[in-house]
């Protein structure tokens, strides 16, 4: 097993502003300022975020003018949110140790 990669890729969902990202873009593909309007962050901390998530393939991103608008991998990480759904909705709501 590749433990670093699973590190990294662990580490880069586990980061509250990049998961508030991934959850604005769950549903539609959004631009920059969208993403800013829906998580209530600064521009420059969205980019920021974005830029490592576009850097480990968790998004697409196509140019719409000046605009670029974000959207999940398709191939991996919407199939990813949907077990990792099932498995919060089953378990953690119920049994989970990690309870506020």
């Amino acid at each position: 097993m590749k433990y670093r990669s699973y590190n990294q890729f662990f580490e880069v969902i586990a980061n509250p502003t990049r998961m508030r990202i991934i959850e604005a873009l769950h549903k539609s593909p959004k631009s920059v300022t969208e993403i800013c309007n829906k998580t209530k962050e600064e521009q420059s901390k969205i980019s920021h975020n974005l830029k490592i998530l576009m850097n480990c393939h968790f998004l697409e991103c196509q140019k719409d003018g000046k605009k670029r608008i974000y959207s999940l991998n398709e191939n991996t990480i919407v199939p990813l949110l949907k077990i990792a759904n099932n498995h919060v909705s089953f378990y953690c709501n119920k049994k989970c140790w990690m309870k506020k």
